[in-house]
């Protein structure tokens, strides 16, 4: 037998499709900004990435679309905290998840992009972006066989929380019909510590309760009570937050549990409330393309909210859908803006004939700036931070130079700071205002390949 020779391979009776693979990468310009375009990624073994944010979002994503996010922490996870291993190979059950059934020539075709579910059924190719500032990832699946391109986006918004924009376009001759179910699953409800997410997982989705508001289409995921065996208050009084914009949604589903039954094309039901499974979020919504249109949406979540928060965004939500698509596009292009100024101050902004090399020195000051801070400010304090500084070190130090404190003014330099401290002949005061430094950005260093390393994005106060 010759082991040159290759063979078709029958998956029931249909021929196994087998794209060719051209891997390669450029640049290229979308969505009002540059992209690094990687074809045919799924050609390779899979990789590891991490999306930034001006802000205190973090977020790990494997090149399979398994993930892990939340803000400050991994105490305030929207998606597990796993080690990077169990992230990459989670992708079926964690994070985005989309199924079309589309209607061609009478018949309606199963489509569930990025899954391994169906491979060698379709010829398609895949692709993968990311922005120069790190702070958008996009994933594109092009199926030739049903010449649909689907295409979605991981990117964030201080206001908003964590957005997955989708976009489906038709680039065929014909009109075509698109049932979709679209969303995010084992989402998390606040409150839950990675201690209880890596070990007490099976006790932790008994707690869990997932409610949706129907006027609005946004579902609340908390914890029915904080875990505890002991006979005492213990409410759990924070929720995560999910909703959607852009799709005009027929039903909505809160756990994962129906979607093999949309994938048989069965009937499914709305789920108005779930309580002991794992959280999740999914529209069901009837897309009619015409040749050559395409549809986008977004499905929003954020997490750690509290009853007043939730109530200001149901009120954001009924005030339209269009307006509210509109404020998350541009409160994610001001989290772009403000991580690019951040950058520009460390001098990690430069414009050179050789783009790559360019990209990487913006990545490289970046990672820089958030291990080491920047000085905002042209080294001015502002006294309310020294404060905060000082109370931490040496309450008691804070309290017998109170007077000292008092006459401060709200801003002020490094060098006025220590000849003030000089003055008073304090050697505890005189060696904290030589510690202290106006240092902003900076975070203790951590990810899912080097779980040992707790890391904290503690880069602004509660209130903002």
């Amino acid at each position: 037998m010759n082991k040159k020779q290759s063979h078709q391979v029958f998956i029931g009776e249909m021929v196994q499709q087998r794209s060719e693979r051209n891997i390669k990468g450029e640049f290229v310009n979308m969505l009002g900004d540059t992209f690094y375009k990687l074809h045919d990624f799924d050609g390779m073994p899979p990789f590891f990435m991490s999306i930034v944010s001006s802000s205190n979002h973090w977020l790990f994503i494997s090149s399979t679309g398994g993930l892990t996010a939340g803000r400050t922490s991994a105490e305030q996870a929207l998606f597990p905290y796993y080690t990077d291993d169990k992230v990459t190979e989670n992708n079926e059950n964690t994070g985005t998840k989309t199924i079309f059934l589309v209607t061609r020539k009478k018949q309606k075709i199963l489509w569930e992009p990025f899954s391994e579910r169906h491979r060698g059924i379709y010829q398609i190719e895949r692709n993968i972006y990311k922005n120069i500032s790190g702070t958008a990832i996009l994933f594109e699946e092009l199926n030739h066989s049903l010449q649909l391109a689907y295409r979605y986006a991981w990117r964030t918004s201080d206001l908003f929380g964590f957005v997955k924009t989708s976009w489906l376009r038709n680039f065929s001759k014909s009109k075509c019909q698109v049932e979709l179910l679209d969303g995010i699953q084992n989402i998390l409800p606040a409150q839950v510590t990675s201690l209880t997410q890596n070990t007490f997982s099976p006790l932790l989705d008994a707690y869990k309760r997932s409610e949706l508001d129907l006027d609005t289409g946004l579902a609340i995921l908390a914890l029915n009570s904080t875990l505890t065996d002991l006979a005492e208050p213990s409410e759990s009084l924070l929720s995560t937050v999910t909703f959607q914009a852009g799709l005009k949604p027929a039903h909505y589903l809160l756990s994962s549990t129906q979607l093999d039954s949309f994938r048989a094309g069965k009937i499914i039901q709305t789920e108005r409330e779930m309580r002991g499974k794992r959280g999740a979020y999914f529209v069901h919504a009837l897309l009619e393309l015409a040749s050559a249109k395409e549809h986008a949406w977004h499905i929003v979540a954020d997490v750690s909210k509290d009853g007043g928060e939730i109530v200001s965004l149901q009120n954001k939500i009924k005030a339209g859908k269009s307006k509210l698509a509109k404020s998350l596009e541009e409160d994610i292009a001001i989290n772009n803006h403000n991580l690019e100024k951040i950058v520009a101050s460390a001098d990690g902004v430069q414009i050179s004939s050789d783009a790559l090399c360019t990209a990487h020195h913006f990545a490289n000051v970046m990672f820089n700036v958030m291990r080491g801070g920047i000085i905002s400010d042209q080294y001015r304090i502002q006294k309310e931070a020294l404060v905060d500084f000082i109370s931490i070190r040496n309450h008691i130090l804070l309290a017998e130079n109170e007077n000292f404190f008092t006459e401060l003014p709200p801003v002020f330099s490094v060098l006025d700071l220590h000849s003030r401290a000089e003055a008073t002949g304090s050697a505890d005061l005189i060696r904290l205002s030589y510690a202290y430094l106006p240092l902003s950005f900076s975070r203790r260093h951590g990810d899912p390949s080097r779980p040992w390393n707790r890391f904290a994005i503690d880069v602004k106060k509660t209130d903002g």
